[in-house]
């Protein structure tokens, strides 16, 4: 996929704007300025086009097996992000849509990888790969993923190729120290906090990056939004982990308390492991938790309940709130104007999302 082909960037048609407008708001972004809307959602509505013609193979298993995750949807959070950036710039330009391609595509090869990791049987509300076909053909379809996002960037020139495998090698850091774990001498809280900016944050100042970057901002400007697109991708992670607790409904996309019930340690967790309150709540809490998995329903509802009223849940929104105003503050050096507001406005949704 070279250059501009098909990628045209200015008009996506009135019922893809409508949805992706109604995605925006989903996401807590507030567009005031219409030509600043009708740029971003082109840029969306050109790379959804660009994905599928990215994926495409001789092969119809291939293009299948790839494209899985491509039409169950998704926010498109790290599109999203390079449409923004590129604001500071020119947004039409073709190299925009095709690092946003790279992105979402590298997005989703690590979404083939986690699920095979996970043991997922459910990915967006349908089946997930491995569970459809086998861990090895996930496995498989997550390099062939990663491989076009690379044939993608080589497009983009060497700059491109040197970011994304870099972003790449972080990726794959996060999942190591993930799978491995905080070593004995490591703090628990630290070692989570490092995971998520290699597994999250790392692709996320990716987006930001290319946005700006092939946009032709300037190198302040750039410099900026990666630094608000890493601390950007912490805030949002850790107030999904928040909303897995907190939500009384599905809006975190899983079941609430489901980390609890997979002894997934999340933030709020490891705060109230860590705790030496004494009080009756806290010393159950750490009972429970340090047990591991909470397969017992009857367990797992006290659980949730005693963390969901715990110092532990009002400490990590107090680290959410922290970084979304960092990430805010990374915004200082950018012009005022629609793009910009539109990123705070993120900060405030991230902020709240979890109050």
């Amino acid at each position: 996929m070279r250059g501009g082909e098909g990628s045209g960037v200015t008009g996506s048609g009135g019922l893809r704007n409508r949805h992706g407008a109604t995605q925006l708001g989903a996401l807590g972004l507030h567009l005031a300025d219409p030509r600043t809307e009708e740029s971003v959602l082109g840029v969306l509505g050109a790379v959804e086009s660009e994905l599928r013609a990215s994926i495409a193979s001789a092969d119809p298993f291939v293009t299948e097996a790839a494209g899985h995750l491509v039409e169950a949807g998704g926010k498109r959070f790290r599109p999203l992000l390079v449409a923004l950036g590129a604001q500071f710039g020119d947004p039409t330009r073709s190299e925009v849509v095709s690092s946003a391609v790279v992105v979402e595509l590298t997005h989703l090869a690590t979404l083939y990888h986690d699920d095979v990791m996970d043991e997922a049987s459910v990915r967006r509300g349908a089946p997930s790969a491995n569970s459809r076909w086998t861990n090895s053909v996930a496995i498989l379809v997550g390099d062939y993923l990663f491989a076009r996002a690379a044939d993608v960037a080589a497009d983009l020139g060497p700059e491109a190729v040197r970011l994304q495998a870099r972003t790449f090698a972080r990726l794959v850091h996060g999942q190591i120290a993930e799978t491995v774990g905080p070593r004995a001498d490591d703090d628990a809280v630290a070692h989570y906090l490092r995971v998520i900016a290699e597994k999250t944050g790392s692709l996320i100042a990716t987006s930001a990056h290319f946005g700006a970057l092939f946009g032709g901002a300037d190198p302040a400007q750039v410099a900026a939004l990666a630094g608000y697109g890493e601390t950007i991708g912490i805030a949002f992670q850790l107030s999904d982990d928040l909303l897995d607790i907190a939500s009384e409904s599905t809006e975190s996309g899983k079941t609430p308390g489901t980390d609890l019930r997979e002894g997934v340690p999340t933030l709020p967790v490891l705060y109230a492991l860590a705790s030496d309150d004494a009080d009756a709540s806290s010393t159950r809490l750490r009972e429970l938790l340090s047990a591991g998995p909470l397969t017992d329903d009857a367990l797992h509802a006290e659980a949730l309940s005693l963390l969901r009223e715990s110092p532990a849940l009002k400490r990590a929104r107090e680290t959410v709130r922290s970084y979304a105003e960092d990430a805010r503050s990374r915004l200082a050096p950018l012009p005022d104007m629609p793009a910009r507001r539109a990123l705070e406005s993120l900060c405030d949704h991230i902020a709240d999302r979890t109050s």
